[in-house]
């Protein structure tokens, strides 16, 4: 269980004196708001605890805290679609971030809006090794600083490094060509002596790749090169001691956070001892009330969009990290099966770095909030013409880099294969099958997959299109194609029995209604239906007993009677689609947009609604003497899904990915 207390992961030296210098580190933070499963994170508890350590009582006379980050900023979330990471400029610099180390989604929308971004920071952006030729001799991608010497309160100077990995470089949609990546040890070998020519005493290598690559730096550098190692890229906290170097990377999303205490060794060398905290940032961390303002600044214009309801599921809904880069992911299936029935392609690959949840949506309400954190990116579905044996090699690069949780591994649709993560990369594939007939490697498919993948990124060379160099023929260009989130969309909206939108016309009904009987035949859908009288009865009888002032008949906001004044898990009003909801989008650039209609549930209602039907679901276990215990996220059957306005979704597992051990 996640605590707000300090827990120290590391620790040397005389912790009784006077630290000589004060870290904060983090890295790889997206959503500005709180999470719903602890540590919740959020910006405004976050920087409760930076405000912390450089305020309290406690450091007084204690030198001023250095803060690093170690990149990825600027992008993907929600709100990085909509402002291109520009919001993110005012967080970084609240923050009192006083250096960062170029990360691979900082570059998502284009060099040019990184170097416009970064030039509001008040800070250095750092990249040594790799170079930009177009911009000059030993120029940096970017125009990032190499290194750079920090300067604490009481005069230490400390030496700082920014690296990055190779392989990300793959995963970056817009970058110059000619590009030189040179490597990470060899730069720090090169450049580092000259900070400590300068007068730099101590050695920070601020990084942004794999923790494997981190720990090859350490181990490639001599002993007393670098000091510590803080890195990023990776969505974990860890510490590792190698080489006579540490080795850190401090967790993501305002979830984590690292305090370090440094203190000169007393055997007189040029080394030093460091004490190492983490703090997760809990929901009893108090919120600043100067961020929580800035936040409702950020978040105030998108809002009244994200809460909207777009769908139902009643199947649980698997976008966590360490199922969709290692495994089938029946979200993965949908999403694939969903963009190979919108174009009609034989089968489909998805990286499933797609997919950005890192979470399981339960049973419910699916809100635009979840779509677009889940799908973010503006990189098109396209359609491309491709060899068996390309087909073959893009599988093998997808499942080449397991175990790590690589964006690269594949989530497929309508092919099927099998896997020895014991083989070498490149040879690890065993069989692999199209529409349930082997891969004949001459042969040549219609394959959907991500604009991205089609350039090649992730390591996916083989389904580079001819213009770009590669031998795959385009069918449905990036210029033509349809984002992700717009394919859900649309799909959720199909399935919508009331509100449904007025210019819904005939070629939509027949294009959705074929791509519904096709998706359906694997993910079948609940009918929707209204609550049953002893539902509702359950719901009035135990929403009295928790709340004898809500008993009997209440009016809700939206003018309709609910039960004890509660109603269940999407039971409320989805938004109204009659309107145009495109027609909406276009109002509201020039403030018209303000009577959009909204969920008319606040928050503290939903989660009372959840503590209910929790109550009522015990109960109706006990009485009916099942074995066990109910569990929340287990899929909903026809008689638990009670909402009137949609149809539900309920993706499934096939099988598709299946691993072969020895």
């Amino acid at each position: 269980m996640p605590s707000a207390e300090e827990v120290t992961v590391y620790s040397s030296g005389d912790l009784d004196t006077p630290p000589d210098l004060r870290f904060l580190h983090y890295n790889d933070v997206y959503h500005v708001d709180a999470s719903s499963a602890e540590p919740v994170g959020g910006l405004s508890r976050f920087q409760t605890l930076c405000k912390y350590y450089h305020n309290d009582a406690r450091f007084k006379d204690q030198p001023q805290p250095l803060t690093f980050f170690s990149g990825d900023a600027f992008n993907p979330s929600l709100e990085s679609s909509v402002t291109k990471g520009s919001h993110m400029v005012p967080v970084l610099n609240g923050i009192g971030t006083d250096v960062a180390c170029v990360g691979n989604h900082d570059l998502d929308f284009g060099v040019r809006q990184y170097r416009h971004l970064t030039s509001q920071c008040n800070f250095p952006w750092l990249l040594a090794n790799v170079l930009d030729p177009a911009l000059g001799d030993n120029e940096s991608l970017g125009n990032a600083k190499k290194t750079v010497i920090l300067t604490s309160s009481n005069g230490i100077k400390v030496g700082v490094i920014g690296l990055g990995e190779r392989e990300w470089l793959d995963t970056i949609n817009s970058l110059p060509p000619n590009l030189i990546y040179k490597s990470v040890s060899a730069t720090a070998r090169e450049l580092i002596p000259g900070l400590r020519e300068q007068g730099a005493e101590i050695i920070v290598a601020l990084t942004h790749q794999r923790e494997p690559n981190d720990a090859k730096l350490a181990e490639m550098t001599d002993d007393g090169l670098i000091d510590i190692v803080l890195g990023g890229h990776d969505h974990y906290y860890s510490h590792n001691f190698i080489n006579g170097k540490h080795v850190l990377r401090s967790g993501t999303d305002f979830k984590q956070l690292s305090y370090i205490e440094v203190r000169r060794k007393a055997d007189g060398s040029r080394k030093w001892d460091f004490n190492i905290v983490r703090r997760d940032v809990t929901s009893s961390i108090s919120q600043d009330p100067q961020t929580v303002e800035l936040v409702e600044k950020l978040t105030r214009a998108l809002k009244s969009k994200l809460e909207k309801p777009i769908g139902y599921t009643a199947a649980p809904l698997d976008a966590r990290f360490t199922t969709v880069r290692l495994r089938e992911s029946n979200l993965g299936n949908f999403v694939c099966d969903l963009m190979r029935y919108y174009y009609q392609s034989d089968c489909c690959i998805m990286a499933a770095g797609t997919i950005r949840g890192d979470q399981i949506y339960p049973p419910g309400v699916l809100r635009l909030k979840d779509l677009m954190d889940c799908f973010p990116f503006e990189d098109p579905v396209v359609v491309i013409k491709v060899t068996g044996k390309a087909i073959l090699e893009a599988l093998e690069n997808g499942v080449s880099s397991y175990p790590s949780l690589e964006g690269r591994f594949p989530q497929v649709s309508n092919i099927r294969f099998q896997v020895n993560y014991s083989l070498k990369p490149g040879s690890r594939i065993l069989s692999a099958e199209i529409g349930n007939e082997p891969i004949n490697l001459g042969k040549e498919y219609v394959l959907s997959t991500r604009g991205y993948m089609a350039r090649g990124k992730d390591g996916y060379t083989s389904l580079l299109i001819s213009e770009e160099g590669g031998i795959a023929t385009s069918i449905v260009s990036e210029e033509n194609g349809v984002l992700i989130s717009t394919i859900l969309r649309q799909y959720f909206m199909s399935l919508k029995v009331l509100g449904k939108w007025k210019m819904w016309g005939p070629s939509l009904g027949r294009h959705w209604g074929s791509v519904q009987e096709e998706l359906q035949r694997t993910h079948p859908v609940l009918e929707p239906q209204a609550p049953s009288t002893k539902i509702i009865e359950a719901f009035r009888r135990t929403a009295a007993k928790e709340d004898p002032k809500a008993g009997g008949r209440s009016h809700s906001p939206s003018g309709r009677h609910t039960p004890g004044g509660v109603r269940s898990e999407g039971a409320e009003t989805p938004l109204d689609e009659s309107a145009d909801e495109y027609e909406d989008e276009e109002a509201e650039g020039d403030g018209a947009g303000a009577d959009l209609k909204t969920v008319s549930t606040p928050l503290s209602r939903r989660e009372h609604e959840l503590v209910v039907m929790r109550k009522v679901m015990r109960k109706w276990w006990r009485l009916a003497k099942l074995p066990g215990h109910p569990k929340l996220c287990e899929e909903l059957g026809e008689g638990e899904f009670i909402i009137n306005w949609t149809k539900a979704i309920a993706p499934r597992l096939e099988g598709r990915i299946r691993e072969v051990k020895g």
